[in-house]
């Protein structure tokens, strides 16, 4: 009972700033109309909503929670099947003064693969501990585990580079000396390369496994996510890389100890194509968390951040030296910032010019406060110097309201366009497109804030880039809460917010919430693509989705083309839609609404059932990273 009090309180508290009673005004509807039991269920649902009792923080998952998915998940993982293709694994382990117990169970789990196809090379970088010597001794006469013994100490590179030395296998794996492998880690690589013979790099999921080899934090990661990729390491293990490509780059790099793997991956980049990746969603990796490592807290190897900022300079350096790469908001991420600005032939100082034209349109009716303070936020933060606000005024009748279209036209960058037809949000901002000078096309709904300042040079940076479609910004409630983080497919049928609700502050699901990376889609709230490209894709259905999805359908018309989509942290907003709303109970609204779902079901069909930037082993019910367990 006290907990559900609890709830209660929680439910109305995050409300108060909208409707402090309308939790109890709808219980009471409910507990008339179908009895207490459907009050305590929707206490329930809306108390998932809050994300109170989830997972905030990196892998902060609930433990019995994880225990029911291996349950459920992992019971069959000692079964194989003949496969056409048999790959031959080379393992590449580099060790020094391992802790025993600890080499032995890394050992241990690679004798337990269900896979008989591979071989272990070891090396050994002057191990001055006896107990490490005695286990490796150990296994030294055991079939396809080679072992060098290193004379000198040469830290990690050196030493995995004798390991690849002896490397015969058609593939790479790589597994830390203190780690261990799913025993059915190599059988499923081996399938995947057995479906898809084209494939260079996999990855998988892992976890962490303690000193007793207690499993715990969970990574279900996201599809190849390049742009995240380059906002943190996230593929990290397991890995499997094809040697040839190993070889071509010369291996591991002197000078990058601490994220060699992130150096040797981003040097691989180059000879592997997107299609020729591919991302397993199984736990294959068991990463070893005690203290002194990565794994047990990112501050332990301060000296691997260092290298990983170097290795993905270097990256960039190779693409276009005006491109830079700095810290990002949290230990062990980055941030990639490219170029914008075209540079004055003359003497090279900037002009306005010089930075390509932005064309934002904001529809609109009635509703003076809310675009009074969209505007005049626009105005007052906006640092970036080349854009125009074009105000889609869709017959306002409240005279404050016209008297303030009066006043902004006077200013240089402002147009006011009439729109007399019926409202609909597609056909609305398709007619402001047309209209439109910029270079770069930018959605904004009129009940958008700005609140960072670097907002639109944060997102034009992106959508300048050849290969990126739309680019979404980081949205809050009045609350402080998330309204937007990147649209999640397949969540309550078509699409979901990422991390909705969560506090504005939190790192979210490994870190989400504060790293560049792409999403299949992003909310139309506060959009930017290149003009030529809403053009390329017939700009937003004004035909089939008038008012719900639209944006998500624009988005995937542009992956469609090829094209990836993009969310960054680094813009910043208010979106004052009513967090506490609820569902459109008028008929029509319902029945449009319904109607719009069954279009975007009947259009997209599979692709809403599978999100490579998600994770199919996490929830579709609710927006916040959840492991389902259903």
């Amino acid at each position: 009972m006290l907990k559900d009090l609890k709830k209660v309180f929680l439910i109305v508290w995050s409300d108060r700033r909208k409707e402090p009673l309308r939790f109890f005004r709808k219980s009471y509807a409910r507990w008339r109309k179908k009895g207490w039991s459907e009050v305590v269920r929707k206490l329930n649902d809306e108390y998932d909503k809050l994300n109170l009792e989830v997972p905030i923080e990196a892998g902060r998952t609930d433990e019995a929670e994880y225990k029911m998915w291996i349950d459920k998940n992992e019971s069959d993982i000692l079964k194989t099947e003949k496969l056409n293709y048999e790959p031959y694994f080379s393992i590449i382990t580099p060790v020094y003064n391992t802790e025993p117990k600890f080499l032995k169970n890394m050992f241990e789990s690679v004798l337990a693969q269900t896979y008989g196809r591979w071989e272990l090379c070891v090396a050994d970088d002057a191990s001055n501990k006896k107990e490490t010597l005695d286990v490796l001794r150990e296994y030294e006469s055991i079939k396809n585990i080679k072992i060098v013994f290193r004379q000198m100490n040469g830290h990690i590179c050196r030493a995995s580079n004798s390991a690849l030395e002896m490397a015969t296998g058609d593939y790479l794996i790589f597994l830390d000396h203190d780690d261990m492998l799913a025993p059915n880690a190599l059988y499923e690589m081996a399938k995947t390369i057995d479906e898809n013979r084209k494939l260079k790099l996999i990855y998988s999921d892992e976890d962490k496994i303690d000193e007793n080899n207690n499993r715990f934090q969970p990574h279900f990661k996201s599809g190849w996510n390049p742009d995240m990729f380059f906002s943190q390491n996230y593929i990290c293990h397991l890995v499997c890389l094809r040697k040839d490509i190993v070889d071509r780059v010369g291996g591991f790099r002197e000078g990058f100890e601490g994220s060699q793997d992130y150096d040797l991956l981003l040097r691989a980049l180059d000879y592997v194509d997107d299609s020729e990746i591919a991302h397993i969603e199984k736990i294959l990796y068991h990463w070893r968390a005690v203290k002194g490592s990565t794994a047990y807290h990112p501050d332990e190897k301060k000296y691997a951040h260092n290298s990983g900022l170097k290795a993905l300079r270097d990256y960039f350096a190779k693409k276009d030296l005006r491109i830079v790469v700095e810290d990002g908001l949290l230990p062990t991420t980055y941030k990639v910032t490219y170029p914008i600005h075209r540079l004055s032939s003359k003497d090279y100082r900037l002009t306005t010019n010089d930075y390509p034209l932005v064309s934002l349109l904001i529809p609109t009716r009635d509703g003076y406060d809310i675009l009074h303070k969209c505007i005049e936020s626009i105005r007052q933060k906006t640092l970036y110097p080349n854009y125009e606000i074009i105000v889609i005024d869709n017959e306002t009748t409240c005279p404050k309201t016209l008297d303030y279209f009066e006043k902004i036209k006077s200013y240089k960058n402002v147009t006011i366009l009439e729109y007399h037809k019926p409202f609909n949000y597609s056909a609305i901002n398709n007619f402001g497109v047309k209209h439109a000078k910029g270079e770069i096309i930018g959605l904004i709904n009129n009940d958008i804030e700005i609140i960072s300042d670097g907002w639109l040079t944060e997102m034009v940076q992106h959508a300048l880039r050849p290969e990126i479609g739309a680019v979404g910004a980081k949205l809050y409630y009045n609350n402080d809460t998330i309204q937007h983080a990147g649209v999640v497919l397949g969540i309550g049928g078509v699409a979901g917010h990422s991390h909705k609700y969560f506090p504005k502050d939190v790192h979210g699901y490994f870190s989400r919430l504060k790293i560049i990376q792409n999403y299949s889609a992003v909310t139309g709230a506060c959009l930017l693509v290149k003009k030529e490209l809403y053009e390329e894709v017939g700009g937003l259905n004004e035909t089939d989705l008038k008012v719900a999805f639209n944006d998500v359908d624009f988005c995937l018309k542009l992956l469609e083309k090829g094209y990836r989509n993009l969310w960054t942290p680094y813009a910043e907003a208010y979106h004052h839609e009513s967090i506490s709303r609820g569902a459109e109970d008028d008929p029509e609204k319902v029945k449009r609404f319904n109607q719009e779902v069954e279009y975007m079901k009947k259009k997209w069909g599979n692709i809403l059932k599978y999100d490579n930037c998600y994770n199919s082993n996490l929830t579709k019910k609710y927006e916040n990273f959840r492991i389902s367990i259903q």
